[in-house]
């Protein structure tokens, strides 16, 4: 089926309550292509091979979470940025992309589908206090060593993550928030997680989950977020009729 672009995107920024969430880039269409939607790529990255396989497919829409323009970054068009844009705009593609929105939702979210993928239960916000914090705290499917949930890790995400903790100790609760929210480490700490699951890590963090007893998992930026746009994508396809492919670009952070 074809269906107009802006209703895909009203649709979209309902769902996602994109207008409720201060972000660090511009959420919704931030390339315009086609008016007429049909065949949508989705995949975690705007990168140049993302946009070489949607030119490749015959796409008329690429929906990403990771996207262009973030606050800070040099506004000039050149280089990488030049070479993006021009393909997009030559072939006439959309670029979609939604980054905290989809960290966020309860459902196709980046952090409530890495709980499906995982099993985890989820019983709450990271930070009940502050709303705008993404991840959530739950429990794992069921009692694990430090050294048995590492390798359910690995078996799930096909990536074998960095474990800071005692291999033999018992995991039964945790905290989790996709991607590089190293960042977040403290505030499951004051949740009182056995865990703390992200993307990344950085050499602070190393100490204060030393210091404090928590273990932390690092199981790659890219890893813990191909679920959420996939998700979406599979929403829209059965939404709208329309064709919607994923793509995993793979990436080893």
């Amino acid at each position: 089926m074809i269906t107009d672009r802006q209703e895909i995107l009203k649709h979209l920024d309902a769902l996602l309550q994109s207008a409720k969430i201060r972000d660090y880039c511009p959420n919704g269409l931030q390339v315009a292509g086609r008016k007429n939607v049909q065949h949508i790529i989705t995949g975690v990255t705007a990168s140049q091979a993302l946009i070489d396989i949607a030119i490749e497919r015959g796409a008329d829409t690429i929906l990403v979470h990771h996207g262009y323009f973030w606050k800070g970054e040099d506004e000039r068009i050149v280089g990488i940025k030049k070479e993006r844009l021009k393909a997009l705009l030559t072939h006439d593609i959309n670029l979609i992309a939604y980054h905290l929105p989809l960290d966020m939702h309860p459902i196709y979210g980046n952090n409530a589908q890495l709980a499906d993928v995982l099993g985890l239960q989820v019983d709450g916000l990271l930070d009940e206090s502050d709303p705008s914090v993404p991840g959530n705290i739950g429990r794992l499917p069921r009692a694990m060593s430090g050294k048995e949930f590492r390798a359910w890790l690995g078996e799930c995400l096909k990536r074998e993550p960095l474990h800071i903790g005692e291999d033999n100790d018992t995991i039964e609760t945790i905290a989790w928030c996709t991607g590089g929210a190293q960042g977040y480490l403290q505030r499951a700490i004051d949740a009182g997680v056995d865990a703390y699951l992200t993307g990344e890590i950085n050499e602070p963090a190393v100490h204060l989950a030393r210091e404090t007893g928590t273990h932390f998992f690092s199981a790659g930026h890219h890893a813990t977020e191909r679920y959420g746009v996939k998700a979406l994508g599979e929403y829209l396809a059965d939404e709208f009729g329309l064709n919607v492919e994923f793509v995993d670009i793979d990436n080893p952070v």
